[in-house]
């Protein structure tokens, strides 16, 4: 493709958002988000005999009654699908021109979704089931699912018609596809219109290759790929629309997978990018549309039964207003530099940008690289999160070549900087790329001023997690000190202090014993009191009952019941289900290397707190405990409190050397066992054993008594949390450190950071959960910020990755593709 000017660019990017689409694509695209959650709830759609009742039904009642109602309506109003039904239905549709044919085989023209409401609208189906009944008397309209496991209905299957298209395969392919778009931009109506303009971009750019006959193979973001999906939903509309813009219904066909680099994947996204920056000068990476790897394991494969009723959380019990902590909000960042101009005369060397925040930042509080695209031919791109407010500071640097002998340093040519708070101004569309004129570091005037193309994406702010983390002081000794102390201060127990990741004090709290209860036998009663920053003490929590129970509040800390079918080790129970389970799981769950040993050792001092509920009937992660460097990751605010308690219990048990295993007298105990022989283990502040074992093992022992034996610590080099990477090195002492990997893990504690990051391979990770790469409170931090769950980035340099669907021009074909490696690192 020849080079195009800037106006060339401009006049083509304006004829793509001239294309005419007949549906309201932001509220399309709002209501396919509900439905693939409600899917999500009901997981037993995914697969399995439900699944191929599902395909039954769809095929034997509800194709058969829409064509029915669309030639002759039942009555005045939509049709309510059911859930089972639309599901396959929104699966076949995703392949237009099968779909568009099988409708026209069978019932001469194609089903169209006018007429029909989804049943997640909540719009009264009592209409639709009773027409249900009358044409399907044997059929419940609402799928038993009880009744689907007992029934062999092998011999129902393709009794009328039915298309041959393969619908199981169908529905695999598209269930992993709700975990990409689940983040709470992907609903943002100003994301989702520009989500819009890029889907217009995209036809644009295939029929500008079909009319020059280039056949390439086009791949989408994701953010492209929701509205695609969408559009693809409306059919009559889509193929209408299609057969104008192009002269052909645009296929999407999802049976390619395969995302190794190099294969049609990985080099048809490499070349839809670099056709879509020619074509329109801008770039083709969005924040918050990439390819977010593979979706977590689940910790439960069958919803959770139990009464999960969506409870409000009482806010008017006394402790729960001793914590406060500032509501923080965080925005995802892309970033790249795309050239330069104008530079002066006597430079020479190699330039990179230096770029940073002006101002304090609790989540990016470091100063980063990348060199510039049109100056090394390497596309470098940065993805990190940080606060929305204050400048982006960027300081174009001159690095001269060293000789043997002398190594000078980087010269500063000029500077310049950009307003965070201007992408979220009401007529902003979170990106923008153009020239900044650079202020120059010395008083020498140049002609022209020297000016810096920037590309930078964000995403809309959401909230932060809370990051709390607990220093445990020691107590006072009379050899210590030269002078005398109080008595009080002298033989002071130790407390431990909770502080905020600005390092303010939030609370200091103490496990203490009082006197024996004539009711508990030979266990001491234990308590936990809290010296708040006013001054006031107060008890928080006791032990009683073989349990824990936070005063003047419902919650609880409890074993397991003996029905444990999940593997969780403790119960939070109160106001809402909370359980505990080993691990980073869920939005935290590990992304490190199988040749690194460190994560997986990393892994037995992590503890994550899943939350149960109606509308989380599988598990939602609300907490990350980490027992080994005392921090604690909480989500939501109601969390604060109970979590802090319980991180603070548990890390107290384990004295902080971390979490793998309970024993009792050198016993195993299997989960059955421990409501029978592990009476009070959190009573009289027992230790646990620290045994190293072995990863496969998810026997759970407890320590009563037992003296504490530290197991090695396994930390990757330069404290990088137990992510890979490229390989994870001693990031202090080699410059060359080949990445710190994924970012998981419980933070990085006191890690030396990545050395430089210019030849570092990529630290954190997309999807990084643990206290990101890097502790900022170390020296030298390390590159990104660690992107906290939600599948956050927190990586400077980032691979840029996308997994959508792809359309080959003149010969149709899609696939889902993963990630392409535009980093040249």
């Amino acid at each position: 493709m020849e080079t195009r000017t800037e106006r060339e660019q401009e006049l083509e990017w304006k004829a793509a958002q001239s294309t005419v689409i007949n549906v309201d694509l932001v509220a399309a695209a709002k209501s396919q988000l509900e439905f693939l959650a409600a899917v999500d709830k009901n997981r037993w759609l995914y697969e399995g005999p439900a699944l191929g009742r599902a395909i039954y039904r769809y095929n034997d009642c509800w194709l058969p009654m829409l064509a029915k109602h669309s030639e002759s309506p039942f009555f005045e109003g939509p049709l309510v699908v059911p859930l089972d039904c639309e599901w396959v239905w929104h699966c076949h549709r995703l392949n237009p021109v099968r779909y568009k044919s099988d409708c026209e085989e069978f019932y001469g023209r194609i089903l169209d979704n006018h007429c029909v409401i989804s049943s997640v609208r909540g719009i009264s189906e009592k209409k639709t089931e009773e027409i249900w009944k009358q044409l399907y008397p044997d059929e419940p309209y609402e799928m038993d699912l009880t009744s689907v496991l007992q029934e062999n209905i092998s011999g129902k299957l393709g009794s009328k018609k039915c298309t041959k298209y393969d619908l199981v395969l169908a529905v695999e392919r598209q269930s992993p596809f709700f975990y990409q778009v689940s983040r709470p931009h992907m609903k943002n109506d100003c994301y989702l219109e520009g989500a819009v303009a890029r889907y217009k971009g995209f036809l644009h750019l295939i029929r500008r290759n079909k009319e020059r006959f280039i056949k390439s193979f086009s791949v989408p973001t994701y953010d492209i790929d929701l509205i695609w999906h969408t559009h693809q939903l409306h059919p009559a509309s889509y193929c209408k629309d299609l057969v104008e813009i192009m002269g052909k219904v645009l296929e999407h066909d999802d049976t390619d997978s395969d995302r190794s680099k190099g294969q049609k994947l990985d080099v048809g996204f490499s070349g839809t990018t670099k056709q879509w920056e020619e074509i329109y000068g801008s770039r083709y990476w969005r924040a918050g549309a990439m390819y977010r790897g593979n979706a977590p394991s689940p910790v439960r494969k069958t919803p959770y039964s139990a009464d999960i009723e969506a409870r409000k959380v009482a806010a008017s019990y006394e402790n729960q207003k001793i914590m406060h902590l500032r509501n923080m909000k965080v925005l995802e960042v892309m970033l790249e530099f795309v050239g330069v101009r104008n530079l002066p005369v006597e430079h020479k060397g190699s330039l990179f940008v230096s770029f940073s925040k002006t101002q304090p930042d609790a989540i990016f509080n470091a100063k980063r690289s990348l060199t510039i695209l049109s100056e090394s031919g390497e596309k470098q791109v940065a993805c990190f999160q940080c606060e929305p407010n204050g400048n982006l500071l960027f300081e174009l640097m001159s690095r001269s070549t060293p000789s043997l002998l002398v190594s000078k340093p980087s010269k500063t040519i000029g500077s310049t900087s950009i307003s965070l708070e201007d992408f979220l101004s009401p007529d902003s569309n979170l990106t923008v790329e153009k020239w900044l004129e650079l202020v120059p570091s010395s008083n020498v005037s140049e002609s022209k001023p020297t000016c810096l193309r920037v590309a930078i994406s964000v995403t809309v702010p959401t909230p932060a997690p809370y990051v709390l983390r607990m220093i445990r002081s020691q107590p006072f000794s009379k050899s210590s000190c030269l002078f005398p102390l109080p008595v009080r201060v002298q033989f002071a127990k130790s407390w431990t202090r909770v502080i905020d990741e600005g390092g303010n004090e939030i609370i200091n709290l103490q496990i203490r014993g009082s006197k024996k209860s004539k009711s508990m036998k030979n266990n001491i009663r234990r308590e936990v009191v809290g010296i708040t920053k006013s001054g006031e003490t107060s008890t928080l929590a006791e032990f009683a009952e073989k349990q824990w129970s936070l005063i003047n509040s419902p919650w609880s800390l409890q074993l397991p019941h003996t029905n444990n079918d999940d593997g969780h080790i403790l119960e939070l129970t109160g106001p809402r289900t909370v359980k505990l389970f080993p691990g980073g799981r869920l939005d935290y769950e590990s992304k490190h290397c199988k040749k690194h040993k460190s994560g997986h050792e990393l892994e037995h001092y992590l503890m994550t707190a899943v939350e149960f509920s109606a509308e989380d009937p599988y598990g939602r992660a609300v907490a990350l405990i980490d027992l080994k460097y005392g921090t604690l990751k909480v989500k939501e605010e109601w969390f604060l409190l109970p979590g802090s308690l319980l991180a603070f219990i548990l890390g107290n048990i384990s004295r902080k050397e971390g979490y793998n295993s309970f024993t009792i007298s050198g016993k195993t105990l299997k989960k059955e066992e421990l409501n029978e022989e592990v009476d009070g283990f959190l009573a009289e502040g027992n230790k646990m054993n620290l045994t190293s074992g072995k990863k496969e093992e998810l026997d759970i022992k407890v320590a009563k008594g037992n003296s504490v034996t530290p197991t090695k610590d396994g930390t990757c080099s330069g404290g990088c949390g137990g992510g890979c990477g490229s390989g994870c090195g001693n990031a202090m002492r080699s410059e060359a450190s080949g990445g710190c990997g994924a970012g998981c893990g419980g933070g990085c504690g006191g890690g030396g950071g990545c050395g430089n990051m210019a030849k570092c391979g990529g630290c954190g990770g997309c999807g990084g959960c643990g206290g990101g790469c890097g502790n900022k409170l170390a020296n030298g931090g390390c590159g990104g910020c660690g992107g906290c769950g939600g599948g956050g980035c927190g990586n400077m340099l980032a691979n840029v990755t996308v997994a959508g669907d792809g359309c080959i021009n003149g010969q149709p074909k899609q696939a889902t593709t993963q990630a392409n490696e535009i980093l040249v690192a």
